[in-house]
C-alpha cells in the first residue's frame, strides 16, 4: 500500500492526496511534477525513514503544518508549533480587508495593536504592508514564535506581554487600528471540532466559557474606547454564530459603522466597526 493509499484511510482522497503533495514539496523539495516523474520513489533510505515518520503521525490526525514546522499565510511562511494555532485562510480575508481599507500611502500613519498574536500572521502581515505595528499575547511560547517569524520575515514589530482581560492601567497608548482574532469557541461546541484541532492546537487560544462566548471581544472593545484614537478602526474575526450579538454589544457601547462580513465559504465572519 503506498503513502497516499494509507492516509485516505484516515483522510478524505483529496485531502490525502495534498497533504502528501505538501510533504513532499516542503520537507523533500519534489514538486508536482517530480511526483508525476516518479521522484518520490528514489527517495534515500534515510529520507524514506522520515517520510514513515511523518506518515504515522499523519495517522494520528496530527496537523501538517505541526509536523513541518511551517504555515503559509498571506504569501508568507510561518513558523508553527503546537502553543500557537495553525493560520487560517479566513484569516488572511481579515487581513486583506484591513489592507483594501487603509491605503497604502496612510500606513506608515497607521498605528496598529494586534490582540492575541500568536504565531505573529495577522501583525507581521500588515507590517510587510507598511502598517506600525504592536503586537500583544498573553503566552510567552506565543511570543517567542512570532518574534522568531517577524525576524525570519525581516519585519520590526513591537512585541508585549499583555493579559487583555486585566490590561494594565498605565497603558495610555493610542491606536488608529486594533484588531484581533481572539479565542471565541464555546466549550460545549468540542464535541463537532476535528480531532485535528482539539487534540493538537492550544485550547487557551480556542475556548471560551459557555456562559460568556462574548469574553474576549468585550473587553478588547472595552480597551479599545480608552485607546482608538479619534475615528479609530476596530477589526473582529469572530464565531459566527454570535454575529448579531457581538453587533448589537458594539451598539450598545457606541462604536458606529459596523459592518458584518462573510468569508469564503459564506459564514459571518469578520466585524470592523469605527469608535467615534
Amino acid at each position: 500500500m503506498n503513502y497516499v493509499q494509507r492516509l485516505q484511510q484516515i483522510y478524505p482522497p483529496g485531502e490525502a492526496r495534498a497533504l502528501y503533495r505538501m510533504v513532499m514539496e516542503m520537507r523533500f523539495g519534489l514538486s508536482q511534477t517530480d511526483l508525476m516523474l516518479g521522484k518520490d520513489t528514489l527517495l534515500s533510505a534515510n529520507d524514506r525513514n522520515k517520510l514513515e515518520e511523518i506518515i504515522q503521525r499523519l495517522m494520528q490526525k496530527e496537523p501538517v503544518q505541526y509536523i513541518l514546522g511551517q504555515a503559509e499565510f498571506c504569501g508568507h511562511i510561518f513558523h508553527v508549533a503546537p502553543g500557537v494555532l495553525i493560520p487560517r485562510p479566513e484569516t488572511a480575508e481579515l487581513v486583506q480587508w484591513i489592507l483594501s481599507t487603509v491605503p497604502s500611502p496612510d500606513r506608515p500613519f497607521c498605528r496598529l495593536l494586534d490582540v492575541g498574536t500568536g504565531s505573529g500572521c495577522i501583525a507581521i502581515s500588515l507590517s510587510l504592508e507598511g502598517f506600525p505595528v504592536t503586537a500583544s499575547d498573553i503566552s510567552p511560547e506565543s511570543l517567542a514564535i512570532a518574534q522568531k517569524n517577524a525576524e525570519f520575515l525581516q519585519t520590526k514589530i513591537n512585541f508585549v506581554s499583555e493579559d487583555i482581560l486585566h490590561p494594565r492601567h498605565n497603558n495610555n497608548e493610542k491606536w488608529q487600528l486594533i484588531v484581533s482574532n481572539p479565542p471565541y469557541i464555546c466549550e460545549r461546541e468540542k464535541a463537532d471540532m476535528d480531532d485535528n484541532v482539539l487534540l493538537y492546537e492550544p485550547h487557551l487560544a480556542l475556548f471560551v466559557p459557555n456562559d460568556n462566548p462574548l469574553l474576549f471581544y468585550r473587553a478588547i472593545a472595552e480597551y479599545a474606547q480608552s485607546h482608538l484614537a479619534p475615528s479609530g478602526m476596530l477589526f473582529f474575526e469572530i464565531n459566527q454564530i454570535y454575529g448579531n450579538e457581538l453587533i448589537s454589544m458594539l451598539s450598545e457601547m457606541k462604536f458606529d459603522d459596523i459592518e458584518l462580513r462573510q468569508d469564503q465559504f459564506g459564514n459571518p465572519r469578520f466585524i470592523k466597526s469605527v469608535f467615534k
